[in-house]
């Protein structure tokens, strides 16, 4: 289990970087909704670190502090970095962003061309509940398909690989609510 921060202790590491009020609420609505998640996961056998889920819910969008931006991903896993958060919390940072971003994508996108992809559960739970949640306030999934297809374009990857993680989820658990 790695070493994290208490949930109190994230949203003090929030305010010390001056994320503004709106975005500290946006990541309590998504560290809860991620947590549901991953109970509802664990519930069903299936290993999953729910400490890590809320804080790296809480911390998902600490870039928010310097940029809104889709290099918040990037510096929240700089600021993350820089203040010895455990690489698990970093990951999620970084890889929360459109469902996940390739290299070639991220090269295209003026980030560095690597890739941005969630690979562990828990950064997928993370970027799933991010796309759910929009400010503080929870949308049913085909709600969040729409304002994302909206702002991407309906065959853009990262709203397939939205589709996809829900398809994941889903499959698993049936229903979020």
């Amino acid at each position: 289990m790695p070493n994290l921060p208490s949930p109190r202790g994230a949203v003090q590491l929030l305010k010390k970087v001056n994320c503004p009020h709106n975005v500290i609420n946006h990541c309590k609505a998504v560290s809860k909704l991620a947590v549901k998640i991953a109970k509802k996961l664990k519930k069903k056998g299936i290993p999953v670190d729910v400490e890590l889920i809320k804080i790296g819910g809480l911390l998902h969008d600490i870039g928010r502090s310097k940029t809104h931006n889709i290099e918040h991903a990037l510096i929240g896993s700089e600021i993350a970095r820089s203040v010895g958060l455990d690489e698990a919390i970093v990951k999620i940072i970084e890889r929360h962003i459109g469902s996940g971003i390739t290299a070639e994508e991220a090269i295209q996108l003026g980030l560095p061309g690597r890739n941005f992809m969630p690979t562990t559960l828990e950064e997928k739970i993370v970027s799933y509940a991010d796309k759910l949640i929009a400010g503080n306030h929870r949308m049913d999934f085909n709600e969040a398909l729409e304002r994302f297809s909206m702002d991407l374009g309906a065959t853009h990857p990262a709203v397939c690989r939205l589709k996809q993680l829900h398809r994941e989820f889903i499959s698993i658990l049936g229903d979020l609510t």
